[in-house]
């Protein structure tokens, strides 16, 4: 069953809602019934017929907590089932006073004549019925985020925050997540008793950057840890910008009436900001003294509850995630100017948590230098985004600065390359002080050190959005080929590999798509030298051999 989607801390009284007492609400239509009483169970009609549950509640959760749900796509009908009688007069009126259209079609809202929704495991009823208590009963499973999830990258991340004894507030969860990518829309809620967030970044690449760098990592020392999964959605539609959600691509949204419910809970999340210990390291360690600015940057209302002074309990060495002012301007325009309310300096060295460095370069060390070439680098690294130049560092051979096309990319090399051993060498793999790779002067010595990629025909995501990034995994032992001509047998392709110095241990076509197939080769060093010499090897006129890392084993 689904459970309350915005449990506030203190209930609204039942005689608001939207923040407006019910006296100064316009009275429903009378389109409505009047034998229809108000009941919590709402009933959608003239829904998409391709409307899915995620939005029905981005629709309806604004009103109140909703405790249930069932959607009939067949019918284009959906009912909803909200914690207080309120929650659906807010709704019902609402759409009548402002009706909402969702890809062409008007909604319509109007109370059921049920009571509650009761939902049935599949084979406990024969299908959609009204049973003999005269409570809705269903063979379809209500709506349950926490299995909203896929494994497969997603621009959209459901976060669960777990052990939450600190507020963790919208601007949090957004500088959290901005140092892996530019977040869109962040929509936040209760679910279970246990905060959720869904995060949506601009790019899949940044959402798996985000997730590999921040699972089980705690936002407050000891608590407050984050369990991330991929969404199945993919965007969040939202229509307010306050202290539950907001969209940073449209910041003119309205930020809704700000009910009674949501000013005391404002003042309790605010109160129970100045408790929390300026001592402790954290991945947001600037975040727990200035909390209560960043909720007055989300709603005016939040200033009333505490005292600058209450802000400065912490100590300067603790400050981490939101190091630098300016960057801190940059990732989020609705927060105010950390220094100016505080007079910190604007630069502080970070804590526990070191985190990726914005620039698209990268540094990679520990490398056998009599072995490496620019062209082999490229290939490789290839693998996690598009390289634009390579410099093997001319005073130290085996010393390597790769620029990627994006910033996201290079986190990923960073991510699946550092510590990996390749040519009987531990890789270091870091991000650089430097912004972008210098070619060499006129002139200057370079033994061809230094290349230029940026029009090579091998990158692989010059497409937006390309699939490539969602199959984007670690070195193993395992290869992924594909662009195989049909006419290439399994025998022929084990025979390259053969040929070309590999010990090949398995070898499988995937069962519908010859055009792919896995290779085991004897680890996953062997498997590193042979994606680069055997990525573009010709297998016919116009086709050329793609190679990958799998994920899986054969």
């Amino acid at each position: 069953v689904y459970s309350q989607l915005m449990a506030p801390s203190i209930q609204l009284p039942a005689t608001y809602f939207t923040g407006q007492p019910l006296s100064q609400v316009p009275p429903p239509s009378s389109s409505l019934s009047p034998s229809n009483r108000v009941s919590r169970v709402v009933h959608l009609r003239n829904i998409p017929s391709d409307m899915v549950e995620m939005e029905i509640v981005q629709l309806c959760s604004p009103h109140g907590p909703i405790t249930n749900m069932l959607l009939l796509k067949g019918k284009n009908q959906a009912f909803v089932e909200f914690e207080e009688e309120v929650a659906a007069t807010s709704i019902v009126r609402s759409l009548e006073t402002i009706p909402i259209q969702i890809r062409g079609k008007t909604i319509f809202a109007q109370y059921s004549t049920h009571s509650e929704l009761k939902t049935e495991k599949k084979g406990d009823s024969n299908g959609n019925n009204e049973n003999s208590s005269g409570n809705l009963s269903s063979t379809t499973s209500t709506l349950d985020i926490s299995s909203s999830t896929q494994q497969s990258p997603n621009c959209v991340l459901r976060v669960i925050i777990e052990n939450m004894l600190y507020p963790v507030t919208l601007d949090i969860l957004y500088n959290v997540f901005a140092r892996y990518g530019k977040v869109l829309r962040i929509i936040t809620f209760n679910k279970n008793n246990t905060f959720q967030a869904l995060v949506q970044l601009s790019e899949a690449t940044s959402a798996q950057t985000a997730k590999a760098a921040l699972e089980n990592q705690c936002i407050y020392n000891g608590c407050c840890t984050l369990r991330i999964d991929y969404s199945k959605l993919s965007t969040l539609n939202i229509k307010y910008n306050n202290d539950k959600s907001r969209d940073y691509t449209n910041p003119n949204l309205p930020a809704g009436e700000l009910t009674l419910e949501q000013q005391l809970s404002l003042g309790y999340i605010a109160t129970a900001a100045a408790t929390v210990p300026g001592s402790m390291p954290s991945l947001l360690a600037a975040s727990s003294p200035f909390l209560p600015y960043h909720l007055a940057a989300a709603n005016p209302m939040a200033a009333f509850f505490t005292h600058p002074s209450a802000a400065l309990t912490a100590s300067q060495q603790d400050l981490s995630l939101l190091a630098g002012d300016a960057l801190t301007q940059s990732l989020n325009p609705y927060m105010p100017s950390l220094a100016s309310l505080t007079g910190l300096p604007t630069s502080i060295s970070p804590m526990r948590l070191q985190l990726a460095q914005s620039t698209p370069v990268i540094l990679v060390s520990n490398l056998d230098e009599q072995k490496v070439n620019p062209d082999d680098l490229f290939t490789l690294f290839g693998v996690y985004g598009d390289v634009l130049r390579v410099k093997i560092l001319f005073n130290k051979k085996d010393n390597a600065l790769i620029q990627y096309s994006e910033t996201q990319q290079a986190q990923l090399a960073c991510q699946h390359l550092d510590k990996v051993k390749w040519f009987d060498r531990i890789m270091r793999v870091t991000p650089s002080k430097h912004t972008t790779v210098q070619m060499p002067k006129e002139g200057q010595p370079d033994a061809g050190l230094t290349k230029d990629y940026s029009h090579s025909t091998l990158h692989r995501f010059k497409k937006p959005g390309s699939k490539n990034y969602l199959n984007i995994y670690a070195p193993s032992s395992t290869l992924h080929l594909s662009n195989i001509p049909p006419n290439v047998t399994a025998q022929s392709l084990q025979d390259a590999f053969k040929d070309a110095g590999y010990d090949v241990k398995a070898f499988k076509f995937f069962p519908k798509d010859h055009k792919m197939a896995l290779m085991q080769l004897g680890d996953g060093e062997e498997a590193i030298d042979a994606l680069i010499k055997m990525h573009n090897y010709k297998l016919a006129e116009n086709a050329h051999l793609r190679v990958s890392f799998s994920k899986s084993a054969i």
